[in-house]
């Protein structure tokens, strides 16, 4: 009976090592298909016990297929809504299909600041963080400004500043290379396999890209942080830049203002629901694309996408009524 009892412990801890490896992001070997993620509970049976453990996507929105509804009023090239509280896709169109996301990236590139970053820490802004790419969104910063990693997010977040997300993905990284190699790394644990990112900002590139359903996992993940709410729903922030090598200006105040047209109050949201956070983005590429987190009026979550819309005020209207449809 020792034996046996002995027998059951080691099968014991061989599953949940396994389930541990599956499941965690340590095992690079493992990569996820989210389509087929199990959304409940693994049940295994010894002789001596019952051993409960957690598929991978027990508490996410499992999309079983690729299936297209209530898409009328919503003109995109795909869109997902979906209910955080019921783990349920309330709505959807082309949700696993290749899409540019524009400044959407910098979603993930937040996510990466908070998990590996200290807020407090003084970044100097390289040279790196210069872009002249025509109609770059850009927080106005310049090569040498120091500001703190908190401050560097806002910029980021608030006017979608390409300059900021740079000197963030440096700091973090050494390089916005191996930034990048982080992003895909962070994407896949969290079971986005279908992207693939290059730049922490969004401009154009062919080997840049993502899904509807993998923005989603992102944001999801991203929501869990309450430094992320505040710095995706500001609407106006200020901060002070000090830059020694400025002899004529060696500290300034920049003011920056928010791109969501639903925050800046510009449009009004779906009735009864409350914009929480969310992230605007836009190439020629891309076309026009929003990811919101919202609330109804009995604090329900939801988060919603929409990606390459053609119209900046379709896009809104769009989302809108993308929105309204968790009431239904």
């Amino acid at each position: 009976m020792e034996i046996l009892s002995g027998v059951n412990k080691h099968f014991k801890f061989i599953f949940l090592a396994a389930a541990v490896c599956l499941l965690l992001t340590g095992c690079k070997s493992r990569e996820y298909d989210h389509k087929y993620a199990f959304p409940d509970e693994q049940l295994i049976t010894t002789s001596t016990d019952d051993i409960f453990v957690h598929g991978f996507a027990h508490d996410l929105c499992v999309a079983e297929g690729d299936s297209d509804l209530n898409i009328d009023d919503v003109n995109a090239k795909a869109f997902g809504l979906f209910s955080i509280d019921d783990n349920a896709v309330l709505s959807q169109h082309n949700i696993f299909e290749k899409i540019y996301p524009a400044s959407t990236t910098k979603i993930l590139t937040c996510l990466l600041a908070l998990e590996r970053g200290n807020l407090d820490d003084v970044i100097t802004v390289p040279k790196d963080s210069e872009i002249s790419v025509s109609g770059s969104s850009m927080a106005g910063l310049k090569t040498g400004d120091q500001l703190t990693l908190k401050n560097l997010l806002y910029g980021m977040m608030v006017p979608s500043g390409n300059d900021a997300a740079v000197a963030i993905a440096t700091y973090i990284s050494g390089d916005v290379a191996s930034f990048a190699e982080l992003m895909n790394q962070r994407a896949a644990e969290l079971g986005a396999t279908h992207s693939h990112f290059v730049n922490p900002h969004g401009l154009p590139d062919e080997e840049h890209y993502t899904t509807v359903y993998d923005m989603y996992l992102i944001f999801n993940e991203c929501l869990k942080h309450d430094e992320f709410i505040e710095f995706a729903s500001t609407p106006q922030y200020s901060c002070q830049v000090t830059n020694p090598s400025d002899a004529q200006n060696p500290e300034r105040i920049v003011s920056w203002t928010c791109g969501n047209a639903f925050l800046s109050g510009k449009f009004s949201f779906a009735e009864g629901m409350q914009v929480l956070a969310g992230k605007t983005g836009h190439t020629n590429a891309a076309g026009f694309c929003l990811v919101l987190g919202e609330t109804d009026g009995q604090g329900k979550k939801y988060i919603s996408i929409i990606m390459n819309s053609p119209v900046y005020e379709q896009m809104y209207a769009s989302m809108r009524n993308l929105a309204a449809k968790s009431q239904n």
